[in-house]
Order: C-alpha cells, then structure tokens, then sequence
C-alpha cells in the first residue's frame, strides 16, 4: 500500500511557478506568500519549525501520470496529456501505441511503466518524475566506478556497491512521485503535493520526494543577513503594492505590461551569464524589451488594419511604462530581492544530498546542484525553489537525456 504525506490544492500539477514571479501572477497578494514562504523555509533551517512543506524537485522527463481511473476502476499510465482537452489515457500497450505514434520514446518508456508500476498496488492517482528505464549506464567519476541515468539536463550517480546502487541495478525503471490526486472523475482532480512512501518491488526503483535537513543550517550570522534581505523586499514590495496589483489584473493577455514584464524576466535569465542587473538598468532594458516586441509584433501584420490593434496595445504600454516610472522600478527591485533571498537558501538546502548530481561535458563529469525544489503551503499552494539562472544555463547549453 502506498501512503501520501503532502498539503492539497486545487490546481492539477502540470505547471509551477517560480516563488518570485507570484509577485506579478497574483500582485500584492503574491508578494505576501512569497515573504512568508521565505520565512517558514528560513524557519525550517534554523531549526524552528515550519508549516510549509519541501520537497526535492528531480530533473525527472517526462512526467508520468499512473493510477485507477474513477471513472471506471481501471488502472492507466500517461503524461501530463492525461489532463488534455481530450485525454491521452492509456490502459494496455495498444493505447499506448496508438495515442504516442508521433514519439517512439515516449511509447517505449510508457510501455515499461504500464508493465512495472502496475505492480505496486497505487491506489488512486499518483504523478511523479520518470528517472531511467533502460538507460542506466557504468561511469568511472573521479576513478570510483558509478551507475549513472540522465533523465534530461542532469546526470545522477551512485557508486555501484552502494545500497542505492544496488537497488538501482536490479531495478527495471526508476521514477519519482511527488503529487497524489483525489476526486469523482478525471476533470475534477485535485492535487496534493508531498511525498510517497510505500511497498516498491525489484522491479522498480522509488526514489524519495522527500527534503529531511539533517541538523540546524543557519547560524546567527547567516541569519541576521538574511532577514536584514528579507525586510529590503518587504520595503519594496510596500511601495510597488499598487503596480503589482494592476499588472496582475491583465496577467493572461499576452501584450500587457504585466504579461511582458514577467516574459521579460524569463528572457533576460536565459540570455544573462551574470545574474540580474541594478534595478535602473533593467528598468530600462524592459522599456526596450516592450517597444521592441510590440514593434515586431506590428511588423509581422500585413495589413493596417491587422496592424491598428498592435499599435494601439504598444503605445498604451509604452504610456503605462513611462507613467509609473517609479512604481514599476519598486517592483523590479521586489522581484529581483526575493531571487536573492531565495538564492541564499537553495545554497544552504543544496549541502544536503544522497544522490550525486553531475553534468556531463567534454571534459568529463562536473558537479552541480540539484534542480530545485518545491514549497508547498496550505493556503498560499506550491511554488519553485529553483537557481533559475543556473538551470537555464543548463538547459540551453547542456545536451539532454530526454527530448
């Protein structure tokens, strides 16, 4: 039997956001979750507790959705089109075959999971990270002799003789869950995000969700400073309540400023080998950034008409930027704060590992941090925990295990 220890939502988990974009997706509300999920994690390494819940987020692929149908009690594999308008669900090898013909991958992964996971007896519906089937591989790293799976941008590495190596090499596949969902039928499903514990067999290696800090990580010091990061985003986060609140407002149309803001973010971590910039410089480049992609936008139409929507959408953005000149620099700062504050605890929850974490280079094996993890809450949901800077590098750069 397996068992679920997590806090439930009422989204399904086919995407998470990072910690500090909740400040432009839910405004001044976002802000708040965000502090306070700063400071319960905060709270858990310094040894005092904490209401929020972690767990370790594995550079998995592809997301495999596995359980009994309430629908009609039958037990299914899928990927996260499982939860498509019209649903990829797959109970025999025929489905399988048949919904995936376009991926010769995906249908031989489905079709080991199909064979294997059955056997574990899930009751309900669990969704998880598949790590390897039958692409385990023998590595020497630093001449010590390690099974190794790259389930996409990072290498994971045990020794042989370990009791995880052991296990590992006997297993058939390896996967990860993270999130139990719970309802009447598949469209109303509701996610619980935490960890599974439970009966595995040889067949299948179950790696832990699970984030443990083993003794008290922060000291004194280390945590003046990072309260003293804490309230320098909470003063900024005050003064840019108003923007961030209006920018929500508009956050699914592509061309606002709200929209193109959080856009912008992503754009410059994948295109920045040196972090963030000073908020004024980056308050500028987003001026650019806007007009340039409204401007290309207006380019690609080739009628006035076609145009006319385009031009009116970059010049009352272009007013809203130039208008609140000063809010908008206030809400630059909070975004880029709470990254730091975030950083500063991913680079003490990263000391603790029971798997090696590498990256595979022309040189041979380098040594990285985990992906991420996720901060789940009661009632602010689930966010990421994640080096966005770092792991985009990594995605852009680095050659996948998965495609």
């Amino acid at each position: 039997m397996f068992s679920f220890k997590g806090f439930q939502t009422q989204d399904k988990n086919t995407h998470l956001e990072h910690l500090e974009d909740d400040i432009i997706n839910r405004g001044s509300v976002g802000g708040e979750n965000a502090i306070n999920f700063l400071k319960s994690v905060r709270d858990m390494l310094a040894g005092k507790g904490s209401a929020t819940n972690i767990t370790v987020k594995w550079d998995g692929a592809p997301a495999i959705i596995c359980g009994i149908n309430p629908e009609n009690g039958k037990f299914f594999v899928g990927t996260k089109s499982v939860f498509n308008k019209t649903p990829l669900i797959n109970y025999t090898e025929r489905d399988i075959k048949v919904n995936h013909a376009n991926n010769a991958n995906v249908v031989s992964k489905l079709i080991i999971c199909l064979r294997y996971l059955k056997g574990l007896n899930i009751k309900g519906i669990l969704q998880g990270d598949l790590l390897f089937t039958d692409d385990v591989k023998s590595v020497a790293i630093e001449g010590e002799k390690m099974l190794s799976f790259t389930p996409n941008t990072i290498t994971y590495a045990v020794p042989v003789d370990s009791d995880i190596g052991r296990r590992i090499a006997k297993a058939k596949m390896g996967i990860v869950f993270h999130t139990q969902y719970n309802g009447k039928d598949m469209k109303s499903l509701s996610a619980s995000f935490g960890t599974v514990t439970g009966s595995t067999n040889r067949n299948v290696f179950l790696a832990s969700a699970g984030y443990k800090e083993t003794s008290v990580m922060f000291d004194k010091s280390e945590l003046s400073k990072f309260d003293a990061q804490i309230r320098m985003a909470e003063g900024s986060l005050s003064k840019a309540k108003p923007i961030l609140d209006m920018l929500s407002k508009n956050i699914t149309d592509e061309y606002s400023v709200g929209y193109r803001l959080r856009a912008f973010f992503n754009y410059y971590i994948k295109n920045s080998n040196a972090g963030m910039d000073k908020v004024k410089v980056m308050q500028d480049q987003f001026r650019s950034y806007f007009e340039n992609f409204m401007q290309a936008e207006i380019d690609s139409k080739k009628t006035e008409r076609g145009k006319a929507p385009y031009i009116k959408a970059k010049e009352d953005g272009l007013k809203f930027i130039d208008r609140n000149k000063s809010a908008l620099y206030f809400a630059i700062a909070s975004h880029i704060t709470l990254g730091t504050a975030k950083q500063t605890l991913l680079q003490k929850m990263n000391q603790i590992q029971s798997i090696g974490h590498f990256l595979k280079t022309s040189k041979g094996y380098k040594v990285t941090a985990p992906e991420g993890y996720v901060a789940v809450d009661k009632v602010a949901g689930a966010v990421k925990f994640v080096d966005r800077l770092e792991f985009s590098r990594q995605n852009f750069t680095m050659p996948k295990g998965w495609n």
